[in-house]
């Protein structure tokens, strides 16, 4: 049997488990369990399976890749993500559990009014929806060229299976399907993410002691970049880090919305922590296997592609490995193209229905409620297909770069908001929030334009801190003190 059968078949039998799982809901399809899982779930559960969910393929192919243009300064914004996850888990995660929201978005309409409610919502769903597409994108890439392109069959049927697939179990369940389903996705991933570093380390008969000296001694395992100026600065991925995980996950419905289905606050914490410490080990390891798939390369004579993102792609292919390494490669793409696309289309239903319908506010049967919920994720998983196939006829160089840099211009005006609203007092004009939210990004990007040619300074991600300063001064111009008679 030829190893794309095997795959074929494994991804098959994967599959099934997947549904499988999503009936143990015993056909639940209310909205309380769509949106919160009923408050009632298990953290190590929730824990396991934003592992997966924060990963992703695109994680298992970019950071790989990006070995060879930054060496390991990566892990110097991981750092971050730690900070990150504790400012996530003990300032943001009382707040929303004091409200017992189920959009994290309520917040601002409590705090400001509906338009800046609104406004944050449209910031995330726009966001949300790139980042998902992008990173989809790059795990339908990979499923295509392993499974599909072969026999001349177009991207466009590989985007929309993965898509109908993953619409599949979670329009009843939705995220009380996904704790379930992303602990399967979470263990297939590590598990499969190990046999390539095994597959590796064999094929450059490297014993782990062996692996440990050659990553060490190689030129790429550089952690720490001391130039200020530099974008691989310390101080600039570190703190990149920090604000990152705020907005792309403090400020983020979709991974949030795990978080609030634990059964209490100490709970849910306990969840971000575990987590949260475990993408620098995770990070290390990614960074690791591209240093050896470098190796592999060299020991061919063959140099690397200069497409960070093409890096294992294209080892895996050549057949150096042998052709059974397609079979754990394959297993990781499709658990985290299932597992980040999945809570991403929930995510997005969710806010869309919650922040922008305001379906649970509206009067009307249970059955009408499910029936706009239903259609509306339906709408979602249409427009990721479309947004899959756009990304592929725009292309780009590194994947995760892109991801990044959208979720700066993106979520710095979500950063002001909730910045503004937690350090401060003073009460909005709410009808001139939209205009500020969309000054701020405008603002960055000239900056951006301007900087490399008038100071010889080009910005990073820092880009986010400057996007959320600039909404938390325009909120401030257009406020005033609250009245507190």
């Amino acid at each position: 049997m030829s190893p794309s059968i095997t795959l074929l078949i494994v991804i098959a039998a994967y599959i099934g488990v997947l549904y499988w799982s999503a009936s143990l809901g015993r056909g639940r399809g209310d909205n309380d369990t769509f949106f919160r899982a009923g408050r009632n779930a298990s953290w190590p559960m929730v824990a396991t399976g934003m592992i997966g969910a924060s990963i992703s393929g695109v994680s298992l192919i970019s950071v790989s890749g990006w070995v060879q243009s930054t060496q390991m300064t990566y892990l110097q914004m991981c750092m971050g993500f730690i900070v990150g996850y504790a400012v996530c888990a003990f300032i943001l995660l009382p707040l929303y559990y004091k409200w017992r929201l189920t959009s994290i978005y309520e917040y601002l309409r409590l705090r400001f009014g509906d338009r800046t409610h609104r406004t944050g919502t449209s910031f995330f769903l726009l966001s949300k929806y790139l980042g998902a597409s992008a990173r989809l994108y790059i795990s339908c890439l990979v499923i295509h060229e392993l499974l599909l392109a072969p026999l001349r069959l177009p991207f466009a049927l590989t985007a929309g299976g993965v898509v109908l697939l993953i619409w599949g179990y979670t329009r009843r369940g939705g995220i009380a399907t996904l704790i379930r389903t992303d602990v399967i996705q979470t263990l297939c991933m590590l598990t499969s993410l190990v046999l390539l570093f095994v597959i590796a380390a064999e094929h450059l008969n490297l014993s782990l002691q062996g692996v440990v000296e050659h990553v060490r001694s190689s030129e790429m395992s550089r952690m720490f970049e001391w130039d200020a100026g530099s974008k691989q600065g310390f101080l600039r991925q570190f703190l990149s880090g920090v604000f990152i995980v705020i907005v792309m996950t403090g400020l983020d419905q979709d991974m949030m919305q795990k978080n609030l289905t634990c059964r209490d606050l100490r709970s849910a914490q306990k969840n971000m922590c575990a987590y949260g410490l475990c993408f620098l080990p995770i990070n290390f390891v990614l960074l690791s296997l591209g240093i050896l798939f470098c190796a592999i390369y060299a020991q061919h004579n063959v140099p690397p592609p200069a497409d960070g993102d093409l890096l294992l792609l294209h080892a895996i292919s050549s057949g150096w490995l042998g052709t059974l390494v397609i079979i754990p490669f394959g297993l990781a793409m499709i658990s985290a193209a299932f597992s980040s696309a999945d809570s991403a289309l929930t995510a997005l239903t969710t806010s869309t229905c919650v922040d922008i319908i305001g379906l649970e506010q509206r009067d009307g049967a249970a059955h009408n409620a499910q029936r706009i919920r239903g259609r509306v994720h339906l709408i979602w998983a249409v427009a990721l297909f479309l947004g899959i196939l756009w990304i592929k006829g725009a292309g780009q160089s590194s994947i995760i770069d892109t991801i990044y840099v959208l979720a700066s211009y993106s979520y710095g005006p979500l950063l002001g908001m909730y910045a503004f609203g937690l350090l401060t007092r003073r009460q909005t004009l709410d009808r001139a929030v939209p205009l500020v939210a969309l000054l701020s990004p405008l603002l960055c990007g000239i900056l951006d334009s301007l900087a490399p040619r008038l100071w010889g300074y080009t910005l990073g991600y820092e880009l986010l801190l400057l996007n959320g300063a600039f909404t938390f001064i325009g909120l401030w111009a257009v406020s005033k003190k609250a009245d507190t008679t």
